[in-house]
This record gives C-alpha cells, structure tokens and sequence, in this order.
C-alpha cells in the first residue's frame, strides 16, 4: 500500500487556491456550530478537543440544530455569489438546511429509531473511530463511556417527545433496538470487551486507566440496559403493528436520500423495468459461466469453485485489502485524478455482527485513513469473492473512498462544511453504484464470476427500489412477482428471490428497508441519475467531453443533492 504523506502534498485533482468568500464564512461558521453541537461528528473528522463528549440528543439537542440551521439560512438571504463555487454552496446550503427545517417540523427528529441508523447505534458506534495508541486515549474512550448514560437518556426523553405527538416507530424496529440494546448492555459485550482488550502501542495501561475503563464499561452497560427497559416497557406497548410509512414521510425522506423530488410512481415503474433488465442480463452471464446454466444454476458454480471461496475473517480481510490496493495503483492517475494521500484506504473487519458493509471517511488531515468495514453476521465463517469483488470497488476505490477523500482533500478550493458537512445519500450511493457499472466499462470484470457478482449487486439494488417504494406506499405488485398490493411479508419473499446473500444478510437488510424508508432505493436512483448527468454532459460538450474530467468535476463538488449536481455540472 502506497505510503501516506503530508495533506498539503501537490495533486492533479487538487484545485488553485481561492479566496474564501462572505458565502464561505457563513458555511464555516455553520460547520463550526455543528462541532460543538455534536462532539461525535469532531470524532468522526478526527478533530480533537471533544473526545468524551457525545451531542444532547434531547429535544433542547434537536431543537438547537435546527435553531442553528434556520440562523444560518438568515444569514444567507443578503448574500450573492462570488464565483461558481460559492453559486454550489448556496445551493447546497438552502437546499440541505432547508429540508432539515421540514423534517424539523414534522416532528420524525423526535422518533428516530430503526434497526442501523439512529442514536441507539451510534452512541455505540462513536468509539470503533476513536484512537487507541496511547493511554490517554483510552482515558478520553473511559471518559466517553462514563457519559453513554446522559447520551442515553436525551434519546429516551427524544422518543417520549416524539411518542407525545403519535410519532412511533414500527413494533418490528423497537423490537430490533431492544435486542441490540440488550446485546451492547451484556457481561462481556461490546463494552467490557473494549476495555478488557485495552492496550496502548507501549504495552499496558496503568492501573487508574484500567479502573476508569472498567467503571466507564459499567456506566454505558447500565445506560444500555435503561434503554431497552424503556423500549420493552414504555415504547414497544404503543408502537404500531404497521411497517409502512405512507406517501408524505416517504417523500419527504426520499428528498432526504436523494437531493431530488422525484415522481414516486414514475421511479417505481422505472425500477420495475430495471429490474426485468438487469435479470435478462444476468441470464447472458450465466450462460458464459456454463452452457445452458440457469442464473442458480451459475451461483452454485461459483460458490463451488474452490478458487473462489475464503475461509475466516482473516483470510477476507486479507483478501479485501489485497483487492483495494490493486484497484487504486490500477486506476489513479490513469482513469481518475488520485493523490498519494488518498491512496491509502485499510480494510477490516468491524467489531459487530450486524450484516452490514460500510466505508468510514478519513480525518480532516487523513492522520486516519479511509477505512472499509465488514460486520460479518455471527456464525459465518466463509465468504466467496465472485459476489464482493464490487463490493470492495463500491466502497474503496472507485467508490466511496475515492469520492469522500476527494472532498476531504479540497481544502484549497472547498470550505469545511462543503468537504466535510455534507452527505446525500443517493449522490453518494449513487456515485458507488455507478463506480461499479464503470469498472466493468473500464475492463475489471472480465471474469465472467466477477461480472455477475456485479449484475448480482445491482440486482440487489433495483429490487429494492420496488421493494421500499412499493410496500411503504402499498402500491400494486407486478404480475411478475405477485398479486395484489405489497406487505412486508410478500416483499421479504420478493427479496428472497433477488438477493442472493446469507439469510443473516437478507433479514437485516429487510428490517432496514422497513425502517430507514427512501434510503435503500437511493443507491440505484442515485445511480440513475449520475448516468443522466453525465449523458446530459456528454452531450452539451459534444467532442470535447473527456469522462476523467467529468469525474474530477464532479467529485470536487463533494457531496451535494443530485439537482445540485446537475445544476452545477450541465451548462
């Protein structure tokens, strides 16, 4: 792996320096605002001075952010662009700040709760970004842990907020976060193994840091234990039978994800047809794997083969890590602008077992590189690289980490909020997504394996555009697939049937498309829209269109909704 090197190293996708604007100060000043409002988020960046602080995730938390975007959007009103980049800011700014506002009032801040991502996990999650070198560090993790209960408790004051105005999440969802909940308060869970496996790079921790460990672990188990008393006893008795959401919070939270309004029906139908595509497609592989071969009929090939198959997280580990250091020295400065800096990426093996692959964003000064991440479901102890060859490009490569290093590396031509504040699900999904269709374009999966491992992938993701759609509308299901109007029971055999994963991964996944609605169909609707972007590109350029510069412009952009991009990109 390439070594790293200072942040302020020269690049070809780096931009001239700029002069920072009255726009740009406005921003930095919100950015600012959001790191003393939420100390996680200066973990995250890797900023120091908040290491054992978490956020107030009480009603005063949510109602002082939303304070702090309404006061910024103020401060916008007067002001008019200096250049293009502060036209993007702008942009970006009100529409971002002004769908929180919306969200603020309608009161779902106050109810958040699902099976990956609210408080309940990240409260938890916070400390696989925290440093672990030295003792102090694990003094600031001990001192994070002893101010779990407070975290806590501003969530279940949220959640009663929220339940006084008839906003509960699902009974399948508070069901979930109670057995997590329980799983992190455990003897010899999540928290006692963290402090019990304490270590700095000399060796072992003094005796009063062990001690701090050990009361801040009980701390934090204790707060987690209160949690799921208050879901099982208080929360779980009202909390309605219904998975689906309706058409007003879908939409809303389909805005949310994608930076877009777009026409729900419409989307539906589209992912339908895409779907049909993409199965047509992988018949077509199918039968360059063997003559004749049903798409099963290729899955079990594959999964046979021996060259193909891992055993351990070790050797998955290894493997994912082998794979993304290929991938970078193949494609940097040959089909896209990479710095040393953002070249190194590390591949692990998350300290959960909850299902889910994910990609962490290095710090601010990238002294903490992109990270991808595999929590492997408890039991599964073998893994086939057909299926995750696109995964790693998903996540590293040219995906995730080529996009959020990116951003974070602009500092000469993006402000902090810009580079680091920001994040649109279906522009940065969408983006990995088409990184993955790009890689085939590109020549990497010309293993005929590799390849449907890649239709499998987007497979995946055209299903869940009908799914999610389609059963938190309650609209009508394809004569392909069903009869009637979509419940959660038809779709989970609807996914059973399109998604060839283990069946710890498919039933976290369905419980997540129930209760983060509008994120999962992101991804392809993300990607949809890249492709008509760059399409729209192509053609307002005619000859003079080059696709590595289309790439550089666009992810120097950082993250920003997908009428943004287009507004910014497409003259």
């Amino acid at each position: 792996m390439t070594q790293d090197t200072p942040a302020s190293a020269p690049s070809s996708s780096e931009q001239p320096a700029r002069q920072s604007t009255a726009v740009d100060a406005v921003a930095t000043s919100y950015y600012e605002t959001l790191l003393e409002l939420m100390p996680n988020f200066a973990t995250e960046l890797g900023i120091p001075g908040h290491e054992t602080e978490y956020q107030d995730y009480s009603p005063a938390g949510i109602d002082a952010l939303a304070g702090a975007a309404r006061d910024t959007l103020r401060r916008l009103d007067d002001l008019q662009p200096a250049d293009d980049v502060d036209t993007v800011t702008l942009d970006a700014m009100r529409e971002r700040l002004g769908l929180d506002l919306e969200i603020h009032e309608s009161g779902l801040r106050y109810a958040e709760l699902n099976n990956i991502e609210c408080p309940a996990q990240s409260i938890r999650g916070i400390f696989d970004l925290m440093p672990t070198a030295t003792a102090e560090d694990w003094g600031n993790i001990a001192g994070r842990m002893a101010n779990v209960p407070g975290a806590i408790d501003g969530y279940i004051a949220s959640l009663r907020a929220g339940r006084e105005r008839g906003l509960i999440a699902a009974r399948r969802q508070v069901s979930i976060v109670i057995e997590q909940s329980t799983k992190y308060a455990e003897d010899g869970g999540f928290f006692d193994t963290l402090g019990s496996t304490a270590r700095s790079d000399d060796g072992d921790l003094p005796d009063p840091v062990q001690q701090q460990l050990r009361s801040g672990a009980e701390a934090a188990r204790g707060a987690y234990r209160s949690l799921a008393s208050f879901l099982q006893d208080d929360l779980l008795p009202t909390a309605p039978e219904k998975d689906a959401v309706g058409r007003q919070h879908y939409a809303l939270m389909s805005r949310l994800f994608l930076g877009s309004a777009v026409d729900l029906e419409e989307t539906y139908a589209w992912g339908v047809e895409e779907l049909d595509r993409v199965i047509a497609e992988q018949e077509a592989v199918a039968n360059e794997i063997r003559e004749g071969a049903s798409i099963e009929e290729a899955i079990r090939i594959l999964n046979e083969d021996p060259a193909r198959q891992l055993q351990g997280t070790d050797a998955l580990q290894a493997w994912m890590q082998d794979l993304s250091d290929r991938a970078v020295d193949a494609l940097a400065e040959v089909h896209f602008d990479i710095s040393d800096v953002m070249r190194r990426l590390e591949c692990r093996i998350a300290p959960t077992n909850e299902g889910v692959i994910y990609y962490t964003g290095p710090s601010d000064d990238f002294s903490r590189p992109g990270r991808m991440w595999w929590s492997v479901p408890e039991g599964e102890d073998s893994f086939t690289t057909w299926k995750e060859t696109t995964t790693v490009y998903h996540e590293g490569v040219p995906g995730h980490h080529l996009q959020i290093a990116t951003a974070t590396y602009q500092r000469a031509l993006l402000n902090p909020w810009r580079r680091n504040a920001i994040w649109v699900s279906g522009q940065g999904e969408g983006w990995a997504l088409y990184a993955e269709r790009l890689m085939q374009e590109l020549g990497f999966l010309a293993d005929p394996g590799d390849r449907l491992g890649m239709l499998d992938a987007q497979r995946m993701r055209a299903a869940r555009v009908v799914f999610d759609i389609g059963v938190h509308l309650e609209l009508e299901i394809p004569e392909r697939w069903g009869e009637g109007t979509w419940t959660p029971e038809k779709g989970y055999d609807f996914l059973k049937r399109n998604i060839a994963i283990s069946e710890g991964q498919l039933n976290f996944e369905y419980n997540r498309y129930l209760g983060w609605p509008g994120q999962a169909p992101s991804y392809k609707i993300g990607q949809r829209l890249w492709e008509q972007i760059r399409d729209e590109v192509r053609a307002s350029e005619g000859g003079s269109f080059e696709l590595r510069d289309f790439h550089t412009r666009a992810l120097n952009l950082g993250s920003v909704g997908l009428d943004t991009l287009r507004r910014a990109l497409v003259s």
